[in-house]
């Protein structure tokens, strides 16, 4: 590939991966508004769940798109957790934010059909929570440029969508960040398997006909060895 910014990091990332350091780069997660309110806090999968544990939170603009600037997307949308986010601070690159600013930060993003993602350092310690754009971010570009689906781990949940509720208005095509949607001779085309579950589809959904749904992997039960 010729692109230094996505090949440091593709080199970085294979490093960690041959070392046993992390499963893989970054996760989805998704939108709160993808879920009833019960769900908000779901463990491993909300957003707002993983800011309220962190013990400080900083924002910084995503450098990616200050990069490549291939969009019109927020640019102040990077939320660095922790010592990470202290060292930035530092730095003068980032500034520490309350959490009700960080949670307004996601629903700008959402806004703006961002895919949350949440990155991982070695060790397989959640260090930032990123809202991202196919166009500009190192993880979706290697996702779709290198077919690196063993890098950015799809979230537990799937889009559902009942066909015979859908009035066929395309909204949730255009916001698709992975292409599982499409108008096919005015109706929609909908490939599941391509879905990582950001639930960007759900959030502008005129009739409610799509909703997220936990995969079959994870409500199957976990089994151990005695």
């Amino acid at each position: 590939m010729d692109d230094d910014f996505l090949d440091e990091r593709l080199v970085r990332y294979d490093r960690w991966l041959a070392a046993g350091k992390i499963s893989f780069s970054s996760k989805v997660v998704p939108v709160s508004e993808s879920f009833e309110a019960k769900q908000w806090v779901l463990p491993s999968e909300q957003v707002r769940k993983i800011l309220e544990s962190a013990r400080s939170i900083a924002l910084q603009k995503c450098m990616c798109r200050e990069h490549y600037s291939r969009c019109d997307k927020p640019l102040e949308v990077c939320l660095i957790l922790n010592e990470s986010g202290d060292k930035f601070v530092e730095k003068g690159t980032a500034r520490h934010i309350s959490l009700a600013e960080a949670v307004e930060v996601l629903k700008k993003a959402d806004e703006t059909g961002l895919v949350h993602l949440s990155l991982y350092m070695p060790h397989h310690e959640v260090f930032a929570l990123c809202s991202c754009c196919p166009c500009c971010c190192h993880d979706l570009q290697i996702l779709k440029l290198c077919s690196r689906k063993d890098l950015v781990a799809r979230s537990e949940y799937v889009a559902k969508t009942d066909l015979n509720a859908c009035i066929n208005c395309g909204a949730c095509a255009e916001r698709c960040p992975f292409e599982a949607r499409r108008l096919v001779g005015g109706a929609l085309a909908y490939d599941e398997t391509k879905c990582l579950g950001c639930g960007l589809c759900v959030s502008v959904c005129p009739v409610e006909a799509t909703t997220m749904q936990m995969t079959e992997d994870t409500l199957k039960p976990v089994t151990r060895n005695p």
